[in-house]
């Protein structure tokens, strides 16, 4: 049923009574917790601590009208929000802090990400969907600053979309789009772009979001004055405020972070504003303390002046509640009725202290006896060794050297392992095995507790996505490639109801290549939209959305342009499955098209950069649209984020139309030779396969016979070894590209000879081909002098011939 008014209800002294002094205790057990946080730390029991000791109040407030199915985008101060909405408990903080890699004591991160980075875990085992209206969902959160706003645009825009649409499945990610996104940042982070870009879109878009900044005057050690234009962040921001009857803007409205009632009360308007009027809404928290500092690496002595410290002590929050609860005092038939006494609090105060330490006790015993079982299986194995060695002195140093480090960590465990191998070289006997074997069973466990779920582990795996060709009738038409891929759409768009897509020039005019043309018109500005020039945050829209368990398609117009959003792909979209070892995934598609263009800011191949980047998104990287259809059709069956770059020269040239449009699908990770040939194995990609398969057709006139491989997917790359046993047969190999050099192509190479293990069956040196290290100048003639040409691949390839046989091959 669609929301229409705020719920309100009556509730007697008692209940108002027992919820106040809820909220008090939770905010005295979460600054517990942050207090022994920070003496765990720096009695070396920990690596690190940052903590949200300060913001108890606020996130209280904030939690009040948080409900099931909302979604929350914040960062690393938000540990009482947290604990109040059932998503942090004192044990599992603790157990963050030691990087306790079990899953059920850090259902976060399995140990992956430090404290202070909060999340729910939105799949069940198998990697399906849970029913997130069930819960009170928080997105996983990330460190770099802002990094986390371009996700909350998209949080936030899903419930639009489901109060548009509604299809078999979706009552597990929506009610309506009755949720609102909540996001957290820090007053200093609203300098970063991310932050004034989310806000803009927002207020076009008109989503439901409440975005509270946690000010305390610092980012660090700067001081808000050399931060921002205005000191008053608020003020900076009245401009975005709406007008009355306005479908632009959001409501701004500012409040202390210490004053409980008051912030009650801003709340509530916020929840008001976001879910009834769907208007986004910025919460500016003033006035908002630290008393530890930013982190457990520095002081805040060294930048706060004395009498900003004391300040900051009078107006703590839970100092300034304390004294509201005491102070608080109604009338009721001639009686004075309070909320606690002095002597209450104290009680409390104490209990929230006896529970944070028995429940750091408890997750240091648990983290401990973890460790003591790995000791417990080594320990035994090496001393043994010891016995029957011609080195046991050597073996009883390590023991030695493990006995006496301060803290034993599993790396102890597996240094003293590793070195007792080291030092029995040579060795052979059942004990030396049998160390190995245990050795190599634990590496296995620790595999999985650090290495685990980068892609998905589930039957939805993009390369198990089934093969389906694409088939032709008799009369299929000769079309522009732009055809294909538009036709393809329209079937996706039909087939697919939680499908949508959206970009610069993507709606009306239907992309800038005419792949999208006349299906706004057909299925409305939800699903095909046009957005403005904010790359980042088409990036993020598509984030948000795609953890909502929506399909997005976030087309970032040229390849160039992926620079803009680089840093949410990397930190954010990358890294979403692995850093929750399982436990979210953004299966969103970034669509984009590149190469053999015109000029330095359009035609680049920042390759090199992308692959380093963003290992967790496969990279597709079709040779033309039929691929490239085939690659959206194969990627919408699974459940991991991928980025295709549809090849720009294609638009125009001529493909034939496949009849089965929608069904068909481009195997992931698998190559594919689209030319057999004897004498050299020739790989490349994309656009430039063109280039090599007309070289292919002049070295044929010159007498050698060269095998094109097309990779089809940089990321992953060639699952089955194809191009092994391509070389097998030619003994030579060639890699072409137009990325810069030691780019794609020396991940290529790195990929073939080292882990294929291919320079076994090389009789030459593999050779590569490359562009210039500079951008490609300008024009025709620019892309021929900048990158690899028809003219330089004959080349480059027939001068590796020469040099085996240069009888057969002379020089031309």
């Amino acid at each position: 049923m669609e929301v229409t008014e705020i719920e309100t209800s009556q509730v007697t002294f008692e209940d108002f009574k027992n919820q106040i002094l809820a909220d008090y205790k939770l905010g005295r057990v979460s600054r517990e917790m942050s207090l022994l946080g920070k003496r765990e730390v720096l009695t070396g029991k920990a690596k690190f601590g940052i903590f949200g000791d300060g913001k108890e109040l606020p996130q209280l407030a904030m939690a009040r009208i948080f409900k099931k199915g909302d979604f929350r985008s914040g960062y690393y101060r938000d540990q009482t929000f947290a604990m109040a909405v059932d998503a942090l408990t004192p044990e599992s903080f603790f157990a963050t802090l030691y990087a306790d890699t079990d899953i059920e004591r850090d259902p976060t991160s399995g140990g992956r990400q430090m404290n202070g980075h909060f999340a729910t875990r939105s799949l069940n085992e198998d990697g399906s969907w849970k029913d997130l209206t069930r819960i009170k969902n928080i997105s996983s959160d990330i460190s770099p600053t802002a990094g986390q706003m371009p996700r909350l645009l998209g949080l936030a825009q899903a419930s639009n979309y489901y109060k548009q649409y509604t299809y078999p499945g979706s009552e597990k990610f929506s009610n309506a789009g009755n949720e609102v996104a909540f996001g957290t940042i820090g007053d200093a982070s609203t300098s970063e772009g991310h932050f004034w870009e989310t806000i803009n879109a927002a207020c076009a878009l008109q989503v439901p979001m409440i975005l509270s900044i946690w000010d305390d005057g610092y980012g660090i050690s700067v001081p808000s004055k050399s931060q921002r234009a205005k000191e008053d962040l608020a003020e900076m921001l009245l401009g975005f405020q709406r007008k009355p009857n306005s479908k632009q803007g959001c409501e701004v409205i500012q409040v202390k972070a210490w004053d409980y009632p008051a912030l009650q009360d801003a709340y509530a308007k916020a929840d008001q504003y976001a879910r009834v009027e769907r208007v986004p809404v910025i919460l500016h928290v003033v006035e908002v303390t630290q008393p530890q500092g930013h982190s457990t690496s520095g002081s805040h002595e060294r930048y706060k002046s004395s009498e900003r410290l004391e300040w900051e002590k009078e107006y703590d929050g839970l100092k300034q509640f304390r004294k509201w609860i005491l102070d608080y005092k109604i009338e009721d038939e001639h009686e004075i009725i309070c909320i606690a006494s002095a002597e209450e609090i104290d009680r409390i105060d104490e209990e929230a202290k006896r529970e944070v330490k028995a429940a750091q006790k408890k997750a240091w015993e648990i983290y401990q006896s973890a460790i003591s079982t790995l000791k417990e299986k080594a320990i035994p194995a090496v001393e043994k060794l010891a016995l029957v060695s011609s080195n046991s002195k050597g073996i009883n140093e390590e023991i030695e050297k493990f006995k006496a480090s301060l803290v034993i960590a599993k790396k102890e465990v597996f240094h003293l392992l590793r070195r007792s191998l080291w030092v029995t070289k040579g060795e052979d006997s059942p004990e030396r095995q049998t160390l190995k074997e245990i050795l190599n069973e634990l590496a296995a466990v620790e595999r999985d507790c650090y290495s685990s779920h980068l892609y998905s582990e589930s039957q939805w795996k993009a390369v198990a996505v089934p093969v389906v060709e694409p088939t032709y009738a008799e009369e299929s038409d000769m079309v522009d490639g732009r055809v294909v891929v538009r036709d393809n759409f329209d079937k996706i768009l039909e087939k697919y109801p939680e499908f949508l897509i959206f970009g610069e020039d993507s709606g009306k005019i239907g992309d800038v290549n005419q792949g999208l043309e006349g299906l706004q018109v057909k299925y409305g500005e939800h699903r095909v939209a046009d957005t403005g020039i904010r790359e980042a945050t088409i990036l993020g829209q598509g984030i948000g959305m795609a953890m909502r368990g929506l399909r997005p398609v976030a087309e970032i117009q040229y390849l160039d342009y992926i620079l803009y959003c680089l840093q949410g792909m990397s930190d954010d979209l990358a890294t979403l499955h692995y850093r929750t070892k399982g436990g979210q995934k953004a299966p969103l598609i970034v669509r984009t098209r590149g190469h053999r263009l015109e000029g330095i800011w359009h035609s680049g191949s920042p390759m090199a950069g992308i692959l380093n980047l963003i290992k967790g998104v496969n990279i597709l990287v079709p040779r033309n649209l039929t691929k490239a259809a085939g690659f959206y059709n194969t990627m919408l069956q699974a459940d991991e984020p991928c980025l295709i770059i549809e090849p720009l020269n294609a638009y125009r040239l001529k493909e034939k139309l496949p009849n089965n449009l929608g069904e068909f699908t481009t195997p992931v990770g698998r190559v594919e030779t689209t030319r057999e040939g004897r004498d050299i194995s020739v790989v490349t990609y994309g656009s430039t396969w063109r280039l090599v398969m007309e070289a292919a057709e002049e070295l044929e006139k010159l007498g050698v016979d060269i095998e094109v491989i097309d990779v089809q997917s940089l990321i992953p790359l060639d699952v089955s070894e194809d191009i092994l046993a391509s070389v097998k047969k030619t003994n030579r190999l060639a890699i072409v590209d137009e990325d810069v050099e030691g780019g794609a192509t020396a991940y290529i190479l790195q990929q073939i000879i080292e882990k294929q293990k291919a320079f076994r069956y090389l009789d030459a040196a593999p050779v590569s081909l490359t562009a210039k290290d500079h951008r490609p100048a300008y024009a025709s003639d620019g892309d021929y002098f900048s990158k690899p040409s028809v003219d330089d691949i004959v080349e480059k390839i027939y001068r590796l011939m020469h040099e085996s046989n240069p009888i057969k091959y002379p020089e031309i």
